[in-house]
């Protein structure tokens, strides 16, 4: 059975983005150490144009073979020509009920139930399945989530979008991996105890 990831970079304070979902300003903080990290264990998860900057582009999926994104965080990359942000993976879904058709044959909408499809993608073969953003889809999802690797970046934002809006509820982690750079961000690996 495959597992689902919220794979996720996070100011200290819990936000993924800005109030209004932007998140560009991670990018100001990308050493060579990190990156180098996010290149040999995630190379997945680094968007097509940074894959050939990076010299990935040949690089096979070591973790997750599939990619579900919502409408908000796939469109940045729409409005500049990016229809396929993960055209390295065997699948790529975006979840959007304003979508009627895809732009790029490369990329499943999912606009139903959305709990039982991605049940459904979990039952399948293959690697992980990535849960590449943003809130409100890890809201819907949280219970479907089995795992979540946190990239925190040494900011402090104060308000913004958060990782979630599922409201309170005390979920229990098990740390299962933890890595700190010099550049001060950290990667921590949580599976959900279920």
């Amino acid at each position: 059975m495959r597992t689902l990831t919220y794979f996720v970079a996070t100011t200290v304070d819990g936000f993924i983005g800005a109030p209004d979902g932007d998140g560009d300003f991670f990018y100001g903080s990308l050493d060579p150490e990190f990156v180098g990290y996010l290149a040999e264990e995630y190379p997945e998860t680094i968007a097509a144009a940074g894959r050939a900057h990076l010299g990935l582009s040949e690089a096979p999926p070591k973790r997750f073979d599939a990619v579900l994104m919502g409408r908000r965080t796939y469109e940045p990359g729409l409005k500049e020509g990016m229809t396929s942000p993960y055209g390295h993976v065997r699948e790529q879904y975006v979840v959007s009920r304003s979508l009627t058709a895809s732009p790029d044959p490369q990329v499943r909408l999912i606009s139903g139930d959305l709990v039982a499809r991605v049940r459904e993608l979990k039952a399948r073969d293959g690697l992980g399945i990535w849960l590449c953003g943003g809130a409100d889809l890890a809201t819907q999802l949280i219970d479907e989530i089995d795992e979540f690797v946190v990239k925190t970046y040494p900011f402090f934002a104060g308000t913004g979008m958060p990782m979630s809006r599922a409201g309170f509820g005390v979920r229990p982690l098990e740390l299962t991996g933890f890595r700190a750079f010099g550049g001060g961000q950290t990667v921590g690996s949580y599976a959900v105890k279920r």
